[in-house]
């Protein structure tokens, strides 16, 4: 089922416990609540309430849940701008009374923002919890950067209400809900947990604990902890843990339901337990580029006008959007933030320290704060009226701006940032320029998506440029933290090239692009395209045809890097979120190579993708950028789907990448 509107809401944290993230100094009141397992009280649970920062988490109350599972904390000052969290440790589960206390229990809870009067700790909030903050527990303490902490402990309700301890808004709004698995993967995970101190052998107990060991990791010694390691490497083995769930719940025969304490449950072996959560409106259809500013905010320019029955014949221009670091839209509706002539927009959106800037598929550039107001008028740009389709958009660590002109073939220079300093710069080797990316030593890249290449020249010297070969069609580039360059590419080399006149209009490059991808891939229904390629700063390439991912990638479009420099594709025509191993295979299992597919996310709510992020907490997030191909390439759709050419929504998947800083000025950097 197709669905345009999505509730937005706050997103999760997952973990054993109960943690919650807020710029506080002091706690005013006392917090009570409840510690359950299994739907029951855990009786005599020792319950510590934490403070997280950047350096060790400061105990602010410790108490003891009494026979009902009911406790009470009266917290000293918290220290300012800290998350805080719960950890309910030990207890008898009234679920298992006869087994007694039991030393592997451990739950976590994430609150986000201003604690409820009530807490409840569970198996679903120490999942939720987890999962948002796994980049940031080790052990049994949180840290971080105070950012990364904040948009974790932000994102928590949206999985799970930390009052209730049961299912967020956002996870049942209509999408979330019925069209991914991420309800199942939840409650699968919870009963685990809770199998593992009530209905569980201490074999069982064991071999769990082995297969929550994430790669590389120590094995965990209770449940707070196997539920992180999961979270860190949610992939893994995701084989082993359902059939620990299937062994300890076995289906019946007769195939009615599971005894399992949460439903629904995963009734097939998955691909992995990772969390999601779908986010739309504000303006969303046909998502571009995505960045992030420095408080975590979420901006991409829009192909198209939600509601609108636009493709690449026929098409009604999107806006700009804005979305909070827990999912919520706060742009306008339908038309998203205008102003400065804008009217659709392709891969143009970048921001720097101060400003926002978006590239029009019409000819114009549209400069905003981080309201959005345009800052601005159209006829202030010094090459108004001058320009072609307006694509991709670089900030170098100096400020300046450089964008990708991709119907005339040149560059724009807006030297730190100021608009009224813009100018024209003539580059030998473009053809229409696409993505745009600045390196420490500031050269700029720019790939060229009607060609096999990618451009680099000194920014102070724009008249020696250097070519270098990729796949065909080059689109995302982005820098690791060596200045090592990794390109996308819609298709491989071995793949017959559209042919595409100069100088025609972005949407009629993709319509020529399109209309041809599909005749080959329909006569060749098994064949796969695209790749990746790696260069190093010295231009040269260790893997020079690119590399597919272990045949994985499927048309290649936007491209990041994560803290830890590993690589995330948007896979387009694989429709899924591919994890690729850098240049340094740190962390990965033995025998790893740079652009292995370490694994590929996928869900019902991601359609065909283009772009994918990574924000300050290290959430993955992921652009819709067309949903149904018909009504896109057809010159007369079907009317009762004419509207779904543009993607619906975007997607986060919690806790999967390294933390990045915000906003990407240049290389990658850590927080």
């Amino acid at each position: 089922m197709k669905t345009k509107r999505l509730k937005q809401s706050l997103t999760a944290l997952v973990a054993v416990g109960v943690i919650f993230l807020a710029n506080i100094s002091a706690l005013a009141a006392d917090l009570a609540g409840t510690v359950q397992g299994a739907g029951s009280p855990i009786a005599g649970s020792t319950v510590t309430l934490y403070a997280a920062g950047a350096g060790a988490p400061t105990q602010l109350a410790q108490s003891r849940a009494d026979t009902n599972g009911a406790f009470k904390l009266n917290a000293k000052q918290a220290p300012k701008e800290s998350v805080l969290y719960i950890v309910a440790k030990g207890g008898t589960p009234k679920a298992a009374a006869a087994k007694g206390a039991s030393d592997a229990i451990a739950l976590l809870a994430v609150l986000g923002g201003a604690p409820p009067k009530k807490v409840t700790v569970n198996e679903l909030t120490t999942v939720a919890s987890t999962f948002t903050a796994a980049k940031f527990i080790n052990g049994e303490a949180i840290s971080g950067n105070a950012l990364g902490l904040r948009i974790a402990a932000g994102n928590a309700p949206s999985l799970v209400d930390p009052e209730t301890g049961t299912w967020g808004k956002v996870l049942l709004d209509p999408i979330n809900v019925t069209q991914t698995t991420t309800l199942a993967n939840l409650n699968t995970l919870g009963s685990l947990i809770a199998a593992s101190f009530t209905v569980a052998s201490d074999d069982w107990r064991s071999r769990f604990f082995k297969a929550a060991t994430p790669p590389g990791g120590v094995t965990p010694k209770n449940t707070l902890e196997a539920m992180a390691g999961i979270a860190r490497a949610p992939w893994a083995s995701a084989k082993e843990l359902y059939a620990l769930f299937d062994e300890v719940y076995p289906q019946p025969k007769d195939g009615s339901r599971r005894k399992a304490p949460f439903v629904p449950y995963l009734a097939y072996t998955p691909p992995d337990f990772a969390l999601s959560l779908c986010f739309a409106g504000g303006g969303m259809c046909g998502n571009g580029k995505f960045v992030f500013d420095a408080d975590g905010n979420l901006w991409s320019g829009q192909n198209w006008m939600p509601g609108s029955q636009s493709g690449v014949s026929v098409n009604i221009g999107g806006g700009l959007i804005k979305v909070l670091p827990n999912g919520t839209v706060v742009s306008p509706p339908v038309n998203g933030f205008r102003g400065m002539g804008l009217d659709g927009v392709g891969w143009g959106t970048g921001v720097s320290l101060d400003k926002v800037w978006v590239g029009g598929l019409n000819g114009t550039i549209l400069v905003t704060d981080f309201s959005g107001k345009p800052l601005a008028k159209e006829g202030d740009l010094p090459m108004a009226g001058q320009l072609g389709g307006v694509m991709g958009i670089g900030v170098a660590t100096n400020g300046d701006v450089w964008i990708a002109d991709g119907t005339k073939n040149h560059m724009l220079f807006f030297p730190g940032g100021r608009l009224k300093d813009g100018r024209i710069v003539e580059v030998a080797g473009l053809k229409s320029p696409f993505g745009v990316a600045i390196d420490n030593q500031n050269r700029v890249w720019v790939s060229n998506s009607q060609s096999d290449t990618v451009v680099r020249f000194s920014a102070d010297d724009p008249s020696k440029a250097e070519t270098f070969r990729c796949g065909i069609s080059v689109r995302g580039v982005a820098l690791d933290s060596k200045g090592n360059l990794w390109a996308a590419s819609n298709m491989s080399l071995d793949f017959p090239p559209p042919v595409i006149p100069d100088g025609v209009s972005i949407m009629e490059q993709f319509k020529i692009a399109a209309a041809h991808m599909l005749k080959v891939l329909t006569e060749h229904p098994t064949m796969k395209t695209g790749v990746v390629n790696m260069i190093k700063p010295d231009g040269t390439q260790a893997a020079p045809k690119g590399f597919t991912g272990n045949g994985v990638v499927n048309v290649a479009w936007g491209i990041s890097i994560d803290g830890n420099d590993d690589v995330w594709v948007g896979n387009f025509w694989g429709k899924g979120v591919v994890l690729m191993a850098g240049d340094d295979t740190k962390g990965h299992p033995a025998g790893t190579k740079a652009g292995d597919a370490i694994h590929q996310f996928q869900s019902g709510s991601v359609q065909l993708i283009t772009d994918v992020g990574v924000d300050p907490a290290g959430n993955v997030w992921a652009a819709n950028n067309w949903d149904a191909v018909e009504p896109i390439v057809a010159d007369d759709p079907i009317s009762r789907t004419s509207t779904w050419g543009g993607g619906s929504g975007l997607t986060i998947i919690y806790g999967v990448a390294a933390p990045v800083k915000a906003p990407l000025m240049g290389q990658v950097r850590k927080p």
